[in-house]
């Protein structure tokens, strides 16, 4: 098994759920192996960006974005299914870790903004 950390955008989209929710979604990726990793398959996928390897986990409506160093798993990026963010990721487009932390933090702005 692997120790599991967490970026700060992360722990936020993990802050956002209820505890139950943060349970069955954080178990998925708690239970990977070795051997998950060296051969991907559903809900698991790999790809490389900027010379390292990422791995993507489907849990529920979330996808983990994370790296393997040594036998630590770190997620870079929790986002829900069929957003903006999760497209571009998935489909490789070049895009940094700054855009993505700044899209995502002026969406979920723009939400609230609504709901006033």
């Amino acid at each position: 098994m692997y120790q599991v950390n967490f970026s700060e955008q992360a722990m936020r989209e993990l802050n956002r759920l209820d505890k139950l929710a943060q349970m069955e979604v954080i178990e998925q990726i708690s239970l990977l192996k070795p051997a998950d990793l060296a051969a991907p398959r559903e809900p698991l996928g790999h790809f490389h960006r900027a010379g390292r390897e990422f791995y993507r986990l489907r849990a529920g409506e979330f996808r983990f974005y994370f790296a393997v160093h040594g036998e630590t798993l770190h997620v870079d990026y929790i986002l829900h299914k069929n957003t903006l963010e999760d497209f571009l990721l998935r489909n490789k487009f070049p895009v940094s870790e700054q855009q993505l932390v700044e899209q995502h933090s002026k969406f979920w702005k723009y939400l609230e903004s609504l709901t006033k």
